[in-house]
């Protein structure tokens, strides 16, 4: 009998080569996203975490895109085999078990779409397999329907998993089902494998069948699973959508217990980090490789997409901001628009309906109110009022704009770039600058007032008697 191995090399082997016709799409099944990373990321995630040296992924339907999102995901960590045509479960293991590293003695069989399953679930196979030759978890569920049934002898031991398919009427009834996540000795995998053949109903090769096997050869090992739902496999868009709404669930209450106020309503994407004391409002997004500091809050409807928040800035209501970064204690919002390659520094504020884009807004400069800055460098203490635009495109090219420290721009002032306002300058309200403006300089560009009396009258009696005609 095979002897106990629990600290033996252990490998994954992960199925993720179907086509996934329920989920309706051109993309590969397991590349479909939940809190911003595909399925497979979290089934490589679960087994590299629980134990595995390496992963071999099997991919078939979109490999090219499958395999160049596991390469720059994972690396080396991450190896891939080609099941050509797809004929079951058992021939895909057959294409994997070449790529298996030699010394590996045991190997995790895993299914790509099941996003849910935690590395704390698998470790509890090798813990519990002694010497048999596979080890399997177990779920008893209300509604059994489309799951292989577990069959057991008198004696209660596993001996063999029945594909609905294939089952018999008593066999339907069971409601014991078989989440295909498996813990098998390599030299029992191959040769098990080896040995399968197509006489069911689909006319594949059923990895099932190894259960079968191994029931001969030294016995199952059958675990219960602490959390059934957690093993439930992703086949249509609406189990997407609840498999996402339990991971989001997840990974707010992590960031909880990490010390992080998170409201009932906020989505947090996975790969995204919060630090101690931060605050993430009601109907808050933070994407991709988001990151926020200690003590900032991200108030109600704001939507942040790999944007570095420094500790202790507050971002309003409604603020919007992708690929920037966001100084200490400055302050966002409500309805800021920070486009790509914005950068707020220390104690800069940009406000109510503000939208930067590629622009520095540097320590301690404001621009509160309704402004479009783009293609700026906005120098330290300087005041942009409101109504301003940097205009910064001309049709063909894109054009900077300086503006120096402690400088003032006056409200409904309009910036034609290139151009630079020097330190300390001054543009009067209503200018359009299209010169550079010096140091300390005060620049003013508009025509000079005049009022007529009595005009206003006599202009709305012909407008009135215009209007009649």
């Amino acid at each position: 009998m095979t002897t106990d191995s629990s600290a033996s090399p252990l490998s994954a082997i992960i199925l993720a080569a179907g086509q996934g016709t329920r989920m309706k799409s051109g993309r590969p099944k397991v590349l479909h996203e939940l809190c911003g990373r595909p399925m497979i990321h979290y089934v490589v995630d679960a087994a590299l975490a629980a134990g595995a040296a390496d992963v071999v992924v099997v991919v078939g339907h979109g490999r090219d895109e499958v395999t160049a999102y596991l390469a720059r995901e994972f690396g080396a960590r991450v190896r891939i085999a080609v099941q050509e045509t797809q004929q079951g479960t058992g021939h895909a293991v057959r294409c994997a078990l070449p790529s298996l590293a030699p010394d590996m003695e045991r190997v995790f069989l895993l299914c790509g779409d099941t996003p849910l399953l935690g590395a704390a679930e698998l470790t509890r196979l090798p813990a519990a397999m002694g010497t048999s030759p596979l080890a399997m978890l177990t779920v008893r569920t209300v509604d059994p329907t489309g799951y292989g049934r577990i069959l057991r002898d008198s004696d209660g031991h596993v001996v063999g998993v029945r594909e609905q398919k294939d089952a018999s009427a008593d066999e339907l009834c069971i409601d014991e089902v078989n989440p295909g996540v498996y813990l098998a000795r390599v030299p029992f995998l191959r040769e098990a494998v080896s040995a399968l053949r197509a006489d069911n109903a689909q006319k594949e090769l059923y990895l099932t069948d190894v259960v079968e096997l191994a029931s001969r050869g030294g016995g199952v090992c059958s675990v219960a699973a602490d959390d059934p739902a957690s093993l439930a496999g992703i086949n249509d868009r609406a189990q997407l959508c609840a498999a996402e709404e339990v991971l989001y669930v997840r990974i707010a209450d992590r960031h909880r217990r990490s010390g992080v106020t998170v409201r009932g309503t906020a989505r947090v994407d996975a790969g995204v980090v919060i630090e101690p004391d931060a605050v993430i409002e009601h109907a808050v997004v933070l994407r991709g490789a988001t990151r926020v500091g200690a003590g900032a809050r991200v108030d109600v409807g704001s939507v942040l997409t790999d944007v570095q928040v420094a500790a202790g800035a507050n971002l309003k209501p409604y603020s919007i901001a992708q690929s920037s970064t966001i100084g200490v204690n400055a302050q966002i919002g409500p309805f800021s628009h920070l486009r790509p390659e914005s950068t707020i520094e220390e104690d800069a504020h940009v406000g109510n309906f503000v939208e930067t884009k590629q622009t520095i807004v540097r320590r301690g400069a404001k621009a509160n109110h309704l402004a479009y800055l783009g293609d700026g460098d906005i120098g330290e203490g300087a005041n942009v009022g409101a109504g301003t635009i940097f205009c910064n495109y001309d049709g063909f090219k894109k054009h900077r704009t300086e503006i120096g420290a402690g400088a003032f721009i006056g409200s409904d002032s309009q910036i034609v770039a290139p151009v630079r306002i020097g330190v300390g300058a001054y543009v009067a309200t209503g200018t359009t600058v299209t010169r550079d403006v010096p140091d300390g300089a005060l620049a003013i560009a508009r025509t000079k007032q005049e009022n007529k009396e009595g005009y206003a009258d006599r202009l709305k009696a012909r407008l009135k008697a215009a209007s009649k005609k």
